[in-house]
Parts: structure tokens; C-alpha cells; sequence
């Protein structure tokens, strides 16, 4: 009896572990293949791409997103080659559609220059570029000095801020940094600006001396100033003097003299007698 209850517990002990092994296993794959996400392909860079470059066939390859893909992401090649890049792609990046030139739109700068806006070349030199620290996609204020027409020469220059909140498109002929990654001085900016102000800046450059001033890109307010004028940055904030009005002498007009009326003798012969008559020549007017 004792050895058939221990044969009985013995079978029932194989049975229970093989169902065990057996759901482990089941559960084992369940687990790790809700634990695998879905992987997608998208386009990822393969070197660092600057802002202005062409894309070629080896610049990108094809890379594995885990999950939903983000939109705007491409997925193949030929939603890529030949498009030029707008803001700069970093090798392993996704490739994103915002970040790349219109179709046919090519490279270099002009890819850059959203539609509607224009970029604007303003010449520049160490001090007026901000010690050559104007680098693209910064900020920037312009002011331009000079003698107002028609204004009075004892004003002497001034000063106005007629731009603010402008973006730098590219610096020189070089749109990026050195190989240290610091800013090089350069003579020309190029800002993104509007047709209008792209006249302000003509008009500007031609007539006045324009300086550039750097901003937070984070500060987006536009502040209105008077401007400043020679006269009031020697008046310690206080309001210039009202020129004095000039006294103008005007000539005396001549003086009058009386002159005497004439007096004309007259001598009169009637018969014997004679006697004389006076008059004046006031009486016969």
C-alpha cells in the first residue's frame, strides 16, 4: 500500500512539473513579446549635415524607431536626396521634413529665406558686428546714426533704433562656425527681414552708419524709443535747450526834415503907388 501512494505521489509530482515548465513557457513568450515595442524605419543622418548642404544617397541611411514614428519624419530616400538642409542635422539624427528645403528649392542660403521674407546684406566691421560675435540664428537690434535732413547743425548726429528682433541668417561667406566652434569676424551679416524693412536697411547703409545690437532670443518685445541726439547725451538726461530766437536789426527808416515852404515876393505898380505881396508856394497847391 505504502509503495503504491508513493508511486501515485511521484507520478503527480512529474505531472505537476511539466505543467509548470509548460506555462512558463507560455507566459515567458507573452511576456517578452508585448515587452518588444514595434519598430518602424526612418531616414537618420549619417554625419553632420551644416545648414545650406545638399543631401546626397550616402549622407543618410535608413535607422530603427522604436513605437509611432513623430510626425514629420521620412521614411524614404527619395523624400530626402536633393533637398537642402535648413537647420542643421546631426549624424544619428531623424530626418524631419521641417528641417529640410522645399523640393527643388536646391541649397545654400536662398533654401533658407522662408517665403514672404528676404535676406539682407549689412556691411559691417568688428565694432558693428559685435566684435564678430553676430553668429546665425542669433538676434539683433538695428540702429543707424546720422544728421537728420533739415535738422539744425547745432543738433549735431543721431541716433534711432529702426529694426528690432531681427534674425541673423548667416555672417560672411562662411553660414557657420569654425572648427572650434567659435565665431569668426566677419564684414558682412545677412538678416531675415520683410520687403519693407529690407528698404529700411537699403536706404540705411547708404546714408547712415548702421550698428548692430545683440538680444536675448527669448525676448521678443518691441520697445519704442525716441532716439537720442548729440545735444541731449551732453545734457545729463535733461531735455536740450530751446535755442534762443536771434534779435534781426531791421534798418532805421530815414529820418524827416521840414523843409521851409518858398516864399515869393511880389511887387505890385497901380498908378502912383507900389506895395509888395508875399506868398508861399503851399498856398497855390
Amino acid at each position: 500500500m505504502n509503495r503504491r501512494l508513493s508511486r501515485i505521489l511521484f507520478f503527480a509530482f512529474i505531472v505537476a512539473a511539466a505543467c509548470s515548465y509548460l506555462v512558463y513557457r507560455i507566459a515567458g513568450r507573452q511576456m517578452s513579446g508585448s515587452a518588444r515595442p514595434q519598430t518602424v524605419r526612418v531616414m537618420v543622418a549619417t554625419r553632420d549635415l551644416p545648414l545650406g548642404t545638399v543631401i546626397h544617397d550616402g549622407d543618410v541611411s535608413f535607422g530603427e524607431w522604436a513605437g509611432t514614428p513623430p510626425k514629420g519624419v521620412l521614411v524614404t530616400k527619395e523624400s530626402v536626396v536633393g533637398r537642402g538642409v535648413v537647420s542643421t542635422l546631426y549624424q544619428g539624427e531623424p530626418v524631419f521634413d521641417s528641417r529640410l528645403a522645399p523640393v527643388g528649392s536646391g541649397g545654400g542660403l536662398a533654401a533658407t529665406i522662408p517665403a514672404g521674407m528676404r535676406a539682407c546684406a549689412v556691411k559691417v566691421d568688428e565694432v558693428v558686428g559685435v566684435a564678430g560675435f553676430v553668429l546665425p540664428g542669433m538676434r539683433v537690434d538695428v540702429l543707424v546714426s546720422g544728421t537728420m535732413p533739415g535738422a539744425n547743425s547745432s543738433e549735431g548726429p543721431k541716433v534711432k533704433t529702426v529694426l528690432q528682433n531681427i534674425e541673423v541668417l548667416s555672417a560672411g561667406t562662411n553660414i557657420q562656425k569654425d572648427n572650434e566652434g567659435k565665431p569668426v569676424q566677419v564684414p558682412v551679416v545677412n538678416l531675415l527681414v520683410t520687403p519693407q524693412q529690407a528698404e529700411v536697411l537699403s536706404l540705411a547703409s547708404n546714408q547712415t552708419r548702421i550698428q548692430l545690437v545683440l538680444r536675448n532670443p527669448l525676448d521678443t518685445d518691441k520697445t519704442k524709443t525716441p532716439g537720442i541726439g548729440m545735444a541731449s547725451l551732453f545734457s545729463d538726461g535733461a531735455p536740450p535747450p530751446k535755442p534762443k530766437p536771434v534779435a534781426v536789426r531791421r534798418p532805421s527808416a530815414p529820418a524827416v526834415v521840414a523843409v521851409p515852404p518858398r516864399v515869393f515876393l511880389v511887387e505890385i505898380l497901380n498908378g502912383s503907388k507900389r506895395s509888395e505881396e508875399k506868398f508861399s508856394a503851399a498856398q497855390h497847391q
